[in-house]
């Protein structure tokens, strides 16, 4: 486990004196629930050199939901009782009583144990340094600017159950359950949503849309799901990003893995494991072969060498030449990618073999940035901004057949307007959708309601003369 963060150092130092009345296995305690819980990736804007002090725009479909700052000023949560700080934690309701939003995950931090978010508590006051910050507002749109509604959807929809051990499994798989379904949130991203963004519980850990990305099946299922993967594939995966062969961690994933599960005990990262690989099997629907199972080698300057003659002009106009000339150079002619698999390989490759090509689709767009402990990962998205060449959507979606077709599943082909709302952010949820329609449906409504009433009079005064 990684020593106290930099802002612990700069609190100690700043008691001074009193330093030493501070409870460091407290601290220490905190600082693990802090990390389990990936709260500073959220709640640290990129380039902010003050952990924890907000200002983070969280892409949603209803609209950016900005993080708060959560270090001990009056700006943040300094005059937080450890009461409210439960109750926005656990149940997402602030010291001043308005509601938070479910991007901040307190549907999952409700398992969060007494200990637990006490020891958090402690150290977010006593381990965490004070920035006065201001950020900017969440302002989404109506109606989901109405944040009293949220009340209603928790009633409907939160799990507000407090973390009870089940004596029937094992210490392994109950810490599992506690990390994947408490603290370190993985239900979230992995657990499809329904019509109003609420987990479908029928279907956890089955997999759904983020955004751009595509957070795949991770139940046991041997074909969907992780079932085909070793615990030390998944233990690995999660410590550094990668497990070549299976996959490699990119878009939020990728900052998962940075900012919080490769500093977590190995013994938490086989928990996870554990558990996962005991969970319900989910099978998706047209899935026949696990998606790292696709593939092969396949050397494409066989396929265009001599095809155009070296002072050729425009002859970047197909899948082969495109990856030949913006991806060979790292992940090779034949798709084997780089010796150590810094650059990974297509083939056998999750994101290559998902029938949800979105992964690819991202990864090509946005690139992939990964820092652990051992290596960093940088590939370079080819949109803007980016110091390489830009590539237009036919352009990404060509590249993305041509994998496809020769490294993963030759069964998925990507269009223009595949990458077109990729590149957007995703197919919208209908309940995004419908969103421009619903103050005009409010008011035809009220409307109705009001012509009714007045018909409804009218008929009565009638019949009584």
């Amino acid at each position: 486990m990684k020593t106290l963060l930099a802002g612990s150092v700069f609190a100690l130092m700043a008691f001074g004196a009193q330093a030493e009345n501070l409870d460091v296995n407290l601290l220490r305690q905190g600082e693990q629930v802090a990390t389990a819980s990936d709260c500073q990736a959220c709640h640290t804007a990129p380039g902010s050199k003050t952990a924890y002090s907000g200002g983070y725009g969280i892409a949603s479909p209803m609209g950016t939901i900005y993080a708060t700052n959560i270090t001990p000023d009056s700006s943040g949560i300094g005059n937080y009782s450890e009461a409210q700080f439960s109750e926005a934690v656990r149940h997402g309701v602030r010291a001043d009583g308005a509601q938070l939003y479910p991007a901040m995950p307190y549907t999952s931090y409700s398992m969060m144990t007494d200990e637990d978010l006490h020891a958090l508590y402690y150290y977010m006051m006593h381990g965490v340094k004070a920035q006065a910050q201001q950020n900017p507002q969440t302002d989404l749109p109506f109606p989901f600017n109405l944040r009293f509604s949220m009340r209603f959807w928790n009633m409907m929809f939160a799990n507000d159950k407090m973390w009870q051990n089940d004596g029937s499994k094992s210490a392994d798989w109950n810490r599992g359950n506690y990390l994947v379904n408490g603290l370190a949130h993985c239900n979230t991203c992995h657990t499809p949503r329904g019509f109003m963004m609420q987990e479908q519980q029928d279907r956890p850990l089955a997999g759904g849309p983020l955004g751009s990305w595509y957070a795949p099946n991770i139940t046991s299922d041997a074909v969907s799901g992780i079932g085909g993967w070793s615990d030390d594939e998944l233990v690995q995966y999660l410590k550094t990003g990668r497990a070549p062969g299976k996959n490699q961690a990119a878009g939020g994933m990728a900052e998962a893995v940075e900012h919080s599960l490769q500093y977590l005990p190995d013994s938490d990262l086989h928990a996870i494991a554990t558990y996962l690989k005991g969970t319900a099997p989910i099978r998706d629907e047209g899935d026949t072969m696990a998606a790292f199972s696709y593939g092969a080698p396949y050397d494409v300057e066989n396929s265009i060498r001599g095809r155009n003659p070296n002072n050729a002009n425009h002859s970047l106009d197909n899948g082969a030449v495109l990856f030949s000339g913006n991806c060979a150079s790292c992940h090779q002619p034949d798709g084997a990618g780089s010796a150590n698999q810094a650059y990974p390989s297509l083939f056998h490759n999750t994101a290559t073999g998902l029938r949800n090509p979105n992964n690819l689709i991202s990864a090509i767009l946005f690139g992939v940035q990964r820092d652990t402990t051992d290596h960093q990962v940088l590939m370079p998205g080819f949109s803007s901004p980016s110091y390489v060449d830009k590539l237009n959507d036919q352009q990404v979606a060509d590249i993305s057949n041509f994998v496809l077709a020769h490294y993963g599943n030759a069964a998925v082909t990507v269009t223009a307007g595949d990458v077109a709302w990729v590149r957007k952010g995703g197919h919208p949820p209908l309940l995004a959708r419908l969103q421009p329609m619903m103050l005009p449906g409010m008011i035809g409504a009220i409307i109705v309601l009001l012509v009714v009433i007045v018909v409804w009079r009218l008929i009565r005064r009638r019949r009584v003369d």
